[in-house]
């Protein structure tokens, strides 16, 4: 599995997204996502770590989960490709609202609505 396939998984987003908050407990995050089990969320920890998206430390009887940012460029990279495909695409709708000035709203009621 690559980094694009196990962030596809909308309960491992929602990892990430604690994650780049702070390191966190895996307990800690089995509370976050109450609707989970703890075993789907120890898989789901098993993938980010296999991918390289998280790194985990044991501290006493706990083991702390940590974002590994140095992973993420891979994605970052991907993205950074259609960055440039945005603001062409913003600037077309904003000559075209220019072009287009507001109308009025139509009145979508028909006949038999008036009274």
């Amino acid at each position: 599995m690559d980094v694009f396939e196990a962030i596809a998984e909308p309960s491992r987003r929602e990892v990430l997204d604690l994650l780049a908050e702070r390191e966190r407990p895996a307990g800690e995050l089995v509370e976050h996502l109450h609707r989970l089990t703890q075993p789907a969320v120890s898989r789901h920890l098993r993938i980010l770590r296999e991918v390289g998206l998280v790194d985990v430390r044991p501290e006493g009887q706990k083991r702390i989960y940590a974002l590994r940012a140095d992973r993420l460029i891979e994605i970052e990279n991907w993205i950074s490709r259609y960055r440039k495909y945005w603001p062409r695409h913003l600037d077309a709708l904003e000559q075209h609202l220019a072009d287009n000035p507001e109308e009025p709203p139509h009145d979508h009621s028909g006949p038999h609505d008036r009274t």
